[in-house]
């Protein structure tokens, strides 16, 4: 498969990518400054791709380590490699396994962070993008959003952190599989394409076994209008400096 190599200016990071099969967009990096880690926490990526939300939160924060989970043989070698190119193997760890399985992986309550870009569709919804790495990026084929939930609260420490984006049309289906799991959402973050649409994405943190007490961060907002176009706001501009 012929692939590309794409720089995030972030921290100076280089990816390799398949050409024409899976691409890491935006969510990444929302997700990545969304999150708040302390130092020298131990981190687990559920669904890493091609390793790029991996990769950022080492170079972002100052983690232990970071545990990179992708079921795709294919991505999870990119993923490898994309580790090595960037200089980051003292710190992340790529596993090619399913994370329906994560409790044959990895140690139960032995972490403090959990992030995950799981795919935002259900698997009889939408339709299905041509190719497997697409496919699985973008649909429930290999675990839905309970089984990223599941995986994420057997991984965490009582006080530790779950941070996802997903689709803000099943924020109410993610937030009660999360208090079903224990993972008690704690900060929200509307995403809206402009500031007059409604929101498309949505940023949600969860605390293992943390009281109640919920707080909405004001909306983020990915576009204003530039000239006869449109370019990222201040607010995303930053997150990319």
């Amino acid at each position: 498969m012929r692939e590309t190599l794409d720089s995030l200016p972030i921290g100076g990071l280089e990816f390799y990518q398949a050409s024409d099969g899976y691409r890491f967009s935006l969510d990444p990096v929302l997700l990545a400054r969304f999150v708040r880690m302390k130092k020298r926490a131990r981190v687990v990526d559920l669904g890493t791709g091609c390793g790029v939300l991996s990769l950022l939160l080492a170079k972002i924060g100052s983690p232990a380590s970071v545990i990179g989970v992708e079921r795709q043989a294919a991505l999870a070698e990119r993923a490898m490699r994309n580790v090595t190119h960037n200089d980051l193997g003292a710190v992340v760890q790529i596993l090619n396994d399913d994370i329906r399985e994560v409790r044959t992986l990895l140690s139960c309550g032995q972490f403090d962070l959990v992030v995950s870009n799981p795919p935002f569709r259900q698997a009889d919804t939408g339709r299905i993008s041509p190719g497997d790495e697409r496919a699985a990026a973008r649909h429930e084929l290999f675990g839905g959003l309970e089984d990223f939930v599941q995986a994420a609260s057997w991984l965490l420490n009582n006080g530790g952190a779950f941070a996802v984006i997903h689709l803000a049309e099943r924020l109410a289906e993610l937030l009660s599989v999360m208090q079903q799991e224990k993972l008690q959402p704690k900060r929200i973050r509307m995403v809206h394409p402009h500031a007059d649409e409604a929101a498309r994405l949505v940023l949600v943190e969860g605390v293992k076994s943390a009281g109640a007490g919920l707080l909405v961060e004001a909306p983020l907002i990915i576009y204003e209008s530039h000239g006869d176009g449109r370019r990222y706001t201040e607010a995303v501009q930053a997150m990319y400096r």
